[in-house]
C-alpha cells in the first residue's frame, strides 16, 4: 500500500511515525547527570535543578512571539521547535523551553501546544493530556486553599473574611461553563456556609502564575503566602499566609516544581513546564525551567503567548525581570495568511494570491516590530511558510523587511522541521551576537 504523503498527514500521524530516543539518552546528551533525572516512563522525565551544576555559564534566550493572532493560525510553538532543531543541527548547544498545554483547550478550539508537522515535541499525545501531573498538582493546591477558606468560614471566621469578597475560585483543567458560577454550602449546617462561588480553568489560577515565577521551593512558598485571597468586611486584604495555608500548598507542589524533559522530532532536548494564560497572567513557561535550560545550553528557544503586545511584553517586563533571563533577540512570527487577514481578506479566501492584502497587513507586523524595539532588543521576523503561500507574497514581506532594516527569514518548519529553518537559524545567531540594550519599560 502506498504511503500517505506527509503533507496530507495530521500532526498526530506524523508524531506516531517518529522514532523517539529513551529519555535517559536525551538527558545524557544534554549534560544532565543521572542523579538529577527522575523518569516518568520511557520518554518523559522530571529534572531536579538542585542536582545540576549551578556555576555553569548561562545560555542566551531567544524569545519567540508573534504578530496579532488570527483564526488563520500563526504557529509560534511550531516555529520554536523548528528553530530549536535548526540551531542544534548547526552545532549550537540548544534547548527548547515551552509551556505545558491545558487539557481543556486541547479538546476545544485551540488544540494542543506541542508544535506541528515535523516541528513537534514528543510524545505529543501525552504532553497534551495528563503529562507528568503538574496541572493536577496545581489544581489540588488551589482547591486545598478553597477548602481551607470555606472551613475557616464554617469554624467561626476569625479573620472576618467577607464571603462576598473572596477573589479566588476553585479550578479544574477543563472548559465547563456550567460551573463558572455556582452556589456552594447548601444542605444544612454541616455542609458549610452557603455562598456564591465557581470554577475557573487551572491555567487561569493565580497559583499557576505564582508557580511559573518561582525560583525554588522557598520562593514558591513565599509567593503563595503573599497572594490575596479576599477581603474582610472592613475591606482589608486577607492573604494566604493570614490563613496559614502556604506550607500545605507548597507541599502539594514540591514535585511539580521540577521541570519536565522531553524531546523534539529532531532529538533536541525540551523542557515543558508550567502554563499560565497570557490574557490573565504572563503567558510564559516557568522561570525555573528557562533558567535550568540556560545552565545546560548555549541558546534556549522559548515562547510567550499571543503577540508581542501581550505575552512578549509580559515576558520582558515581568519574567525577564524576576527570573533574570533577558532575551538576546525576539523572533516575531508572521504568516502570509495572517497578513492577508489583517489586510482585509476573509478567512475562506486566504488561499488565493493577494499581494495587495499582504502589503496592507504589514502595518500590523510593523507595530509588533516597534514594540520589541521599545525594549532595546532588535527583532527578527520569522515567516512561517504555509503550502499555499506564493513567492510573490513572500517577497512582499522580505523586501519590506530589508527596506526597513529588519532581519527576516522564511522558514518551512511544519513541512521540513529544522531543515526548513536553516536560514532563520543563521539570522538568529547573528542577532544574538549583536549589541543589546534590553530594559523593561517601567521600573
Amino acid at each position: 500500500m502506498a504511503m500517505t504523503p506527509e503533507s496530507d498527514m495530521s500532526d498526530l500521524a506524523i508524531a506516531a511515525r517518529a522514532t523517539l530516543q529513551p529519555i535517559s539518552r536525551i538527558a545524557a546528551a544534554a549534560g544532565i547527570c543521572e542523579e538529577a533525572v527522575e523518569p516518568y516512563g520511557k520518554y518523559k522525565a522530571k529534572i531536579d535543578p538542585a542536582l545540576l551544576d549551578s556555576s555553569a555559564p548561562m545560555g542566551k534566550v531567544v524569545l519567540v512571539s508573534g504578530m496579532s493572532p488570527t483564526p488563520a493560525g500563526e504557529g509560534k510553538s511550531t516555529m520554536v521547535v523548528g528553530l530549536g532543531d535548526a540551531l542544534a543541527a548547526a552545532g549550537t548547544k540548544t534547548m527548547i523551553a515551552l509551556r505545558e498545554p491545558s487539557v481543556g483547550p486541547s479538546f476545544g478550539m485551540k488544540g494542543g501546544a506541542t508544535g506541528g508537522g515535523q516541528s513537534q515535541v514528543l510524545p505529543m499525545d501525552e504532553i497534551n493530556l495528563h503529562f507528568t501531573g503538574d496541572f493536577h498538582a496545581i489544581t489540588s493546591a488551589n482547591n486545598l486553599l478553597m477548602a481551607l477558606i470555606d472551613n475557616h468560614l464554617q469554624q467561626g471566621n476569625a479573620l472576618g473574611i467577607d464571603p462576598r469578597r473572596i477573589t479566588f475560585k476553585r479550578v479544574m483543567d477543563m472548559n465547563d461553563r456550567s460551573l463558572r458560577n455556582i452556589v456552594i454550602g447548601l444542605g444544612g449546617p454541616a455542609d458549610g456556609m452557603p455562598r456564591d462561588a465557581g470554577f475557573e480553568i487551572t491555567a487561569a489560577s493565580e497559583v499557576m502564575a505564582v508557580f511559573c515565577l518561582a525560583t525554588g521551593l522557598a520562593d514558591l512558598r513565599a509567593r503563595l503566602g503573599r497572594m490575596t485571597l479576599g477581603y474582610t468586611y472592613a475591606k482589608a486584604p486577607v492573604t494566604v499566609d493570614d490563613l496559614g495555608a502556604a506550607g500545605a500548598m507548597t507541599l502539594l507542589l514540591k514535585d511539580a516544581l521540577k521541570p519536565n524533559l522531553v524531546q523534539s522530532i529532531g532529538g533536541t532536548p525540551a523542557l515543558i513546564h508550567g502554563g499560565p494564560f497570557a490574557n490573565i497572567a504572563h503567558g510564559c513557561n516557568s522561570a525555573i525551567a528557562t533558567n535550568t535550560a540556560r545552565t545546560l545550553a548555549d541558546v534556549v528557544v522559548t515562547e510567550a503567548g499571543f503577540g508581542t503586545d501581550l505575552g512578549a511584553e509580559k515576558f520582558m517586563d515581568i519574567k525577564a525581570r524576576y527570573a533574570g533571563c533577558p532575551p538576546a533577540t525576539v523572533v516575531v512570527v508572521a504568516t502570509i495568511r495572517a497578513l492577508k487577514m489583517h489586510g482585509g481578506v476573509p478567512k475562506d479566501q486566504l488561499d488565493q494570491q493577494n499581494t495587495e492584502a499582504v502589503n496592507a497587513g504589514l502595518a500590523n507586523l510593523a507595530r509588533h516590530v516597534g514594540i520589541v524595539r521599545k525594549f532595546g532588543v532588535e527583532p527578527v521576523i520569522g515567516v512561517n511558510r504555509f503550502t499555499a503561500d506564493t513567492e510573490a507574497e513572500l517577497q512582499v514581506v522580505t523586501q519590506w523587511a530589508a527596506a526597513n532594516g529588519i532581519a527576516c527569514a522564511v522558514a518551512d518548519v511544519w513541512g521540513q522541521g529544522g531543515a526548513g529553518a536553516q536560514e532563520l537559524a543563521r539570522v538568529v545567531l547573528r542577532a544574538i551576537e549583536a549589541p543589546n540594550n534590553f530594559a523593561p519599560l517601567y521600573a
